[in-house]
């Protein structure tokens, strides 16, 4: 039994995380944290977890606790996280790892030198389409691939208004943002599918230098983009497109994506509209005819339903193999700074007005 201490317990954790553990028998939450002391008691008496912190250091050094999950705002991962590896825990955090490349290489050398399991939920490479798909074209069912393209929706970031609680994200040093949260995703999704991009030629418009904020009539100044367009190069030498456009939608309108090889096309859309690709259910279809994806590429048990705590259970499950066979777990931290390099040169693409290569 691993046991799990979940910092940033009444946000997008209460959402995915906490719903996924309590479905899992390998797990049991035994702690939780906010920011501040009567809040982290509500989580805790919601889930029945008995200790509740203000302090996610005071969390991380608790005997009781095996696993600490940093679900807070990115600004704080680094200090969540650094509390976990001085306490010499494993660690599971939430995408992005940091709020840029140089923090993401300091956490992983941090998280290697202290020899424990790191993982980052990166949840599209869990996905059950996405390894069906990866596998269908690695089997060549489609030929040699030569394109693909994938279209997706990254509200709620990116438009002309933003909810209250984001308005901080405007801030391109915060690290949140349409091309690190969404396009990151959804890149790590394609990754799994497809392999990795070698080379890219980007463009990160900027459509609105003051936001309004929903609801309050004020405005705050805005230094990130509002879509993520790039042409690419992949590994086995197909071209890839990729549009990730921003919005401000209540619910997202979706995604396409469409794999083109000598012989065939795949192409994916959700099953459920205003999902995200990296924790929706895939329907497939293969010329078009459909495929439908077998039931061996789904592992979290039935009782976890479809959508983010299914994803985010699918990352669980890998961590509780890797602790048991003594592995890193996949994605960790290396591959989570692999992916912030890869935005690193997409911005420097953008900036420069040239092709960039990946190292």
């Amino acid at each position: 039994m691993i046991r799990v201490g979940v910092v940033g317990a009444s946000g997008w954790a209460g959402a995915s995380h906490l719903p996924a553990l309590a479905g899992l028998a390998e797990f049991e939450v035994t702690a939780v944290a906010t920011t501040n002391q009567a809040s982290a008691d509500r989580a805790a008496a919601d889930h029945g977890v008995r200790h509740a912190f203000a302090d996610a250091g005071k969390l991380a050094a608790h005997p009781d606790v095996d696993l600490v999950v940093v679900s807070v705002k990115v600004p704080e991962h680094a200090k969540v996280i650094r509390a976990a590896l001085d306490a010499g825990k494993h660690v599971l955090s939430e995408w992005p790892l940091g709020v840029n490349a140089d923090e993401a290489r300091e956490l992983t050398e941090a998280a290697t030198a202290a020899g424990v399991v790191h993982a980052v939920c990166l949840q599209g490479y869990h996905s059950p389409g996405a390894r069906f798909v990866g596998d269908l074209l690695a089997e060549g069912r489609i030929g040699a691939l030569e394109s693909a393209v994938m279209v997706a929706a990254g509200d709620p970031l990116g438009g002309a208004t933003i909810r209250p609680e984001l308005a901080w994200s405007t801030d391109p040093a915060l690290g949140q943002s349409v091309l690190t949260i969404m396009a990151g995703h959804f890149l790590a999704t394609l990754d799994r599918v497809a392999g990795r991009l070698t080379e890219v030629s980007a463009r990160l418009p900027r459509l609105h230098d003051q936001v309004l904020v929903a609801g309050t009539g004020r405005s705050v100044p805005s230094g990130v983009p509002s879509h993520v367009l790039l042409h690419g190069l992949l590994e086995s030498g197909a071209h890839a497109s990729v549009t990730v456009h921003g919005g401000d939608r209540a619910v997202p309108d979706g995604f396409l994506l469409k794999f083109v090889g000598a012989k065939g096309t795949l192409t994916v859309t959700p099953v459920q509209p205003g999902m995200f690709m990296h924790w929706a259910d895939w329907e497939i279809t293969l010329d078009g005819a459909p495929l439908a994806v077998p039931e061996r590429y789904r592992s979290t048990p039935s009782g976890i339903s479809s959508g983010p705590a299914a994803s985010v259970a699918a990352v669980y499950l890998e961590i509780a193999r890797a602790v048991s066979e003594g592995r890193p777990p996949h994605p960790g931290f290396d591959t989570a700074l692999r992916l912030h390099r890869l935005l690193a040169t997409i911005e420097r693409s953008a900036s420069t007005g040239l092709s960039q290569e990946i190292s």
